[in-house]
């Protein structure tokens, strides 16, 4: 488990915030877009150097990354930010900033922060007794439950009540895997709050309810797969374990902090709000522009992740092992993703007469229209070893970027790359940000967890036939 975050740790996660407001007061009026066109892929080294650094170094280094990942995701921020003014004018770098603070970074922050906080109040105690068709029925609810409380809230909620009720088993080491397969990956495929890249896409224009609609076939398919496999698996150990004593004494279930579901339920209608209002007015800040759906929607969400706070027993919080660290990580890494990533989105944005052409003419075919299935492939596979939600804004956008165009003639490519972000980031540990997780809560309970390439010998396999399957069904 990290260690407890200090008071130092925690007023550096304030320093955005505090950098945002200043820029706020001294950002010009306007500022031009980024002539994509003009750009080298130099530019896209800083965004290269911080996924492989999120992808590297927990595995290489884990000790220093713990101790200096702000450190590393301020100087591969700064590595972009510092030419960029140099050549654009300070004006125009305090612009970007500005911009990719108010549009991306901090509403995606924010709704991490409420679901991390509200579902960290929420706490399932009691023994259970590990048998198969109990264990299927717990990654069933997870999976559903992630899609509205985000793979990292349904994850934290269910997996100590799932080692535990498998505690004495010798064999549950598979339980683990596909637990990280179902309910912190795949079930959060349904709505914007069940995983970042989402979210992103959410922010960028993609109607909420859009990957319900597009998404729940597949994602039916595809857990009932893994369910049925899982419960084969899980009875072949079952049966061949036999009767074995439980060293966890019976105790009734019961749910602590269940008034957190309520907040929850508030999270979905504050986006849900963000979404469907629309006054018809805005604001301007810095020359960025302001709309008061997503200030209202930003507000609540914070409001509600403060009530979480206030009502929520701290023994109840104790017992889920609650800290600030693995926010504070996401807030400290996505701040320097989200500016690397500014010069790969306006290179795409240039289309053929960017450098990043060939990528481009790789997902598309003869006539000009996307495949599809390139789409899913390219953005599962690059997310399976780099993260998501970065991945998916790059695919996004060297989609066209444009919700309106990808939600109608273009569904197919929204959905091959909405799919390929979520379902993938299953393949390794660092694919998502809840696996990892996952894997050190368990490795914590004495359940010895294969390496990294231990983890693809079991994943590989067992999710590359459904993938397939998924291929030829929706995009061929």
């Amino acid at each position: 488990m990290p260690a407890k975050p200090t008071r130092k740790a925690g007023a550096f996660a304030v320093i955005p915030f505090i950098a945002i407001a200043a820029l706020a007061l001294s950002a010009p009026a306007q500022a031009a877009a980024i002539d994509g066109a003009s750009l080298t892929l130099l530019w896209g080294l800083p965004f290269a150097g911080i996924l492989l650094s999120i992808a590297l170094f927990p595995l290489l280094a884990p000790s220093f990354w713990h101790h200096h990942y702000g450190k590393i995701a301020a100087f591969w921020g700064l590595a972009f930010l510092v030419p960029f003014a140099l050549r654009d004018g300070a004006d125009s770098a305090m612009h970007v900033v500005l911009e990719v603070a108010l549009h991306e970074y901090l509403p995606f922050t924010i709704l991490l922060l409420s679901l991390f906080t509200i579902a960290g109040g929420v706490r399932i105690v009691g023994n259970l007794h590990g048998s198969p068709s109990l264990n299927t029925g717990l990654l069933a609810a997870g999976t559903v439950l992630a899609s509205w409380m985000g793979t990292t809230g349904a994850a934290m909620l269910l997996i100590r009540p799932l080692i535990r009720a498998n505690d004495n088993r010798k064999h549950n080491v598979h339980v683990v895997i596909f637990f990280i397969f179902l309910v912190a990956n795949v079930g959060g495929a349904l709505t914007p709050l069940g995983d970042p890249p989402l979210f992103l896409g959410f922010l960028n224009g993609v109607r909420f309810f859009w990957t319900m609609e597009a998404m729940f076939a597949p994602t039916l398919l595809l857990s009932m797969i893994l369910l049925a496999v899982f419960y084969a698996v899980d009875r072949y150990y079952y049966v061949k374990e036999g009767v074995t004593r439980d060293p966890t004494p019976d105790t009734a279930i019961r749910v602590e902090g269940g008034l957190n579901i309520f907040l929850l339920a508030g999270v979905v209608g504050a986006v849900l709000m963000s979404g469907t209002w629309q006054p018809g007015w805005s604001f301007s800040i810095g020359g960025v522009e302001v709309k008061p759906q997503n200030l209202a929607r930003d507000a609540i969400l914070l409001g509600l992740a403060g009530v979480s706070l206030l009502i929520t027993a701290k023994t109840t919080r104790e017992g889920n092992g609650f800290n600030w660290e693995p926010i504070l990580e996401v807030a400290k890494l996505f701040a320097g993703i989200f500016l690397t990533i500014v010069p790969v989105i306006a290179i795409l944005r240039a289309g053929s007469d960017g450098q990043l052409r060939d990528l481009i003419a790789l997902a598309t075919g003869p006539d000009g229209a996307p495949r599809d299935e390139m789409y899913f492939w390219l953005t599962g596979l690059l997310s399976a070893f780099l993260d998501n939600a970065p991945t998916y804004l790059v695919f996004f956008h060297m989609a066209g970027g444009d919700a309106a165009a990808l939600m109608g003639p273009m569904a197919g490519t929204l959905l091959a790359i909405s799919m390929g972000a979520v379902y993938m980031g299953a393949v390794t540990y660092i694919g998502n940000a809840p696996n990892f997780m996952v894997k050190a809560i368990a490795e914590q309970s004495g359940i010895r967890m294969p390496s990294f390439f231990g983890y693809m010998l079991w994943s590989v396999p067992l999710l590359m036939i459904p993938f397939v399957l998924i291929t030829w069904l929706w995009f061929l």
